[in-house]
C-alpha cells in the first residue's frame, strides 16, 4: 500500500530489541516514532492512538533507508542518523532545541540533562530537559537514551522497559552504567 496523498503513513519493523514504527509524511519526512511497546501488534495500536490518521504503508527510499538506519544502530550500536528529515513544526521551542543538541551525541558517548542545559545556554535546566525527552516523539533517532542523571546515573526512560531498555540500548552502544553482579556473568 502506497502513502496517502497529503497524508501520514507508518510502519512497523523488527529490530533486536523488538518492533518499532516510523510514522512519516512524503517526502519521507519523520513525523514520529515508537520503540516496541511488546507486540508488533501493540505498537501498531500505539501509534494508531497518536495518529489516528496514519494508514500502514510500505516506505520510500528515504524512510526505507531510516528504518534499515535504526534497526542497525539497535542492532550494533553504531549508525549515524542524523540524516534523518524529522518534521519539528508541532514540537515546542525549547523541546526542538533539545533534541538539535541531543542528536549531535554520537553513538557510544553520553550527556547529563545537566550538560545539555548547559549547551543550551540554560545552566540550571536539566529538569526541563528530562521532560523534554520524556516527550521525545523520535526515539532512537533523537538518542534520549545518550542523556543520564547526574553522576553517570541511569535517569527515566519513558519507553516500555524503563531502565531496562534505556541500559540495554547504551550497552549495545558500548557504554556501560552497571557492572554485573556475581549471578550474572
Amino acid at each position: 500500500m502506497a502513502t496517502p496523498p497529503g497524508g501520514l503513513a507508518f510502519c512497523v519493523f523488527p529490530t533486536t530489541i523488538g518492533h518499532c514504527a516510523l510514522v512519516w509524511r512524503e517526502p519521507g519526512v519523520v513525523v514520529g516514532s515508537a520503540l516496541p511497546h511488546g507486540s508488533p501488534q501493540r505498537t501498531r495500536d500505539a501509534v494508531k492512538t497518536w495518529y489516528p490518521a496514519a494508514r500502514e504503508a510500505a516506505p520510500g527510499a528515504a524512510v526505507a533507508a531510516a528504518v534499515a538506519g535504526v534497526a542497525a544502530l539497535l542492532e550494533t550500536g553504531a549508525g549515524d542518523l542524523s540524516g534523518i528529515n524529522l518534521d519539528l513544526a508541532a514540537v515546542p521551542e525549547f523541546d526542538r532545541r533539545v533534541y538539535e543538541v541531543v542528536r549531535t551525541v554520537p553513538a557510544g558517548d553520553t550527556l547529563s540533562y545537566g550538560e545539555v542545559a548547559a549547551r543550551l545556554g540554560s545552566p540550571g535546566a536539566a529538569q526541563a530537559v528530562g521532560q523534554a525527552l520524556g516527550r521525545n516523539p523520535f526515539p532512537p533517532i533523537v538518542p534520549c537514551h545518550r542523556v543520564l542523571a547526574a553522576g553517570r546515573q541511569v535517569g527515566g526512560f519513558s519507553a516500555r522497559g524503563g531502565r531496562r531498555t534505556k541500559l540495554r540500548m547504551l550497552e549495545v552502544e558500548g557504554v556501560h552504567l552497571e557492572h554485573p553482579t556475581l549471578f550474572e556473568l
